[in-house]
């Protein structure tokens, strides 16, 4: 393995890492879809599959829970055994796996090859993020994770639209297929472009399954007590987030170390990600399930409604960032949550086109913000040593947060989004580090 002053010079002179970055951004793009794409369909896919109101949610959280469960785990396989293998493994698995939801002829069958697709997502992202990480350095760095960030929300808001264009054309299974020429393009191009003159660091530690398995346990019962409102699957959720921490703390290796640098802003930025992410997909599977019962509007038009929203996440993102430079992290999170408070208190007021999208643009417009916000003050202080593990919380977060915004705000319809807006604008400043990203950042994120 190169030494780190020598991995540092390939950083300059690395010929396609522009081009890696637009693929690593598709592949990410697909993940982030994937949480989103299936809520225009799911009333045709409840109906061909015979799923219950209480089955249909979990075509969603399926894919969400073990996508997020399972994140910080290929974290460490990623700082374990290297991006690049963990990458391509994950992909295959996702890839596979989308084909596998798309020939589903049962409710259940869709939702295991659901929970698989999440399982690959979880090893893909996290690698992902290191390579763009091993990719780029300085200004450039930071306009990368600007692009990556972008991506997050654009993602969500852009798989509710593909959704409805599918759904309403070929049919609800081509919202899975769609990912297999996009998954193989990038399993040959990543690899080619990459060559074999990258290395990202490594770390010969084991893996913490015992950790692993108690968040995933813990995960399941939380998102499952909430969707049915069972106390006593949200009390073996607190059981197991106990013997989580214990056995944590216990652990030689646990899966987030406890003298990880940076691990403050590592956290606040993470808690930010999972509270924009919660609003965001619970706001997304809100709206569609509206529009097409309440409003009695088609899947091709509840998609198209969506596309002012992907218009307005992509911009919030494009803004947070020169914005973060400037202003710094807790004044623009403050002020993005702010946004989205507004915004999920206008939707319910009117029609669709008078209430529901403006109001869910403006929500989307300041969790554009928050997205870029969360993820460049979580990564600002971890070395490069640590980032699978650092970029997986990030994801755990983002995952974790779509999971439990539509498991806890579902029942309660969009009314219920402003309140969870607003306790975010008066907790983010507690949340996020103070200061801002450094000079060079301002140069790179103003491009």
């Amino acid at each position: 393995m190169p030494s780190h002053a020598h991995a540092h010079t390939q950083l300059h002179t690395h010929p396609h890492r522009w081009r890696l970055l637009a693929l690593l951004c598709l592949a990410q793009f697909m993940l982030i879809a994937d949480v989103t794409v299936v809520n225009v369909a799911l009333p045709v896919i409840g109906a061909d599959l015979a799923l219950s109101d209480t089955g249909l949610p979990w075509v969603v959280t399926a894919y969400t829970l073990f996508f997020g469960a399972l994140l910080l785990v290929g974290g460490r396989l990623a700082d374990r055994f290297g991006a690049r293998r963990m990458f391509l493994t994950g992909l295959t698995l996702f890839t596979a796996a989308s084909v596998a939801s798309g020939l589903a002829g049962t409710g259940g069958t869709l939702i295991v090859a659901r929970s698989a697709q999440g399982i690959g997502a979880a090893l893909l992202s996290p690698a992902a993020m290191a390579l763009v990480l091993a990719l780029f350095e300085g200004p450039a760095r930071h306009r990368a994770l600007g692009v990556w960030a972008g991506i997050g929300g654009a993602g969500a808001a852009l798989g509710v639209l593909l959704g409805g264009i599918l759904a309403a054309g070929p049919g609800w299974r081509w919202i899975f297929y769609v990912n297999l020429p996009a998954g193989a393009l990038a399993l040959i191009a990543v690899p080619l472009l990459l060559g074999h003159s990258l290395r990202t660091p490594t770390r010969r530690y084991p893996v913490d399954l015992t950790g692993a398995a108690l968040l995933t346990g813990a995960s399941a019962c939380l998102v499952y007590g909430l969707t049915e409102r069972s106390w006593p699957w949200l009390a073996g959720a607190a059981a197991a987030g106990l013997l989580l921490a214990v056995a944590e703390r216990r652990s030689r290796h646990p899966l987030l170390p406890s003298a990880l640098p940076g691990r403050r802003a590592l956290l606040g930025g993470s808690a930010v990600m999972l509270g924009a992410a919660g609003l965001l997909v619970a706001g997304f599977y809100l709206s569609s399930l509206h529009i097409q019962h309440a409003l009695g509007r088609s899947a091709l038009v509840t998609g198209l409604a969506f596309l002012p929203v992907a218009v307005a996440v992509t911009a919030g993102a494009h803004l947070g960032g020169p914005a973060v430079v400037r202003f710094g992290w807790r004044p623009v999170g403050a002020t993005a949550f702010a946004l989205a408070a507004a915004g999920a208190a206008l939707a319910p007021t009117g029609g669709l086109w008078t209430g529901l999208v403006p109001g869910f643009a403006l929500l989307a417009l300041g969790l554009g913000g928050a997205f870029v916000c969360a993820t460049t003050a979580a990564l600002s202080e971890v070395p490069p040593e640590h980032s699978g593990v650092a970029s997986g919380l990030v994801g755990t977060s983002h995952e974790l947060g779509a999971a439990l915004g539509v498991a806890a705000l579902a029942p309660g319809g969009f009314s219920t989004l402003p309140l969870p807006a607003l306790a975010l604008t008066l907790t983010a400043a507690a949340l996020l580090p103070k200061g801002r990203p450094s000079a060079d950042a301002a140069r790179a994120m103003a491009h």
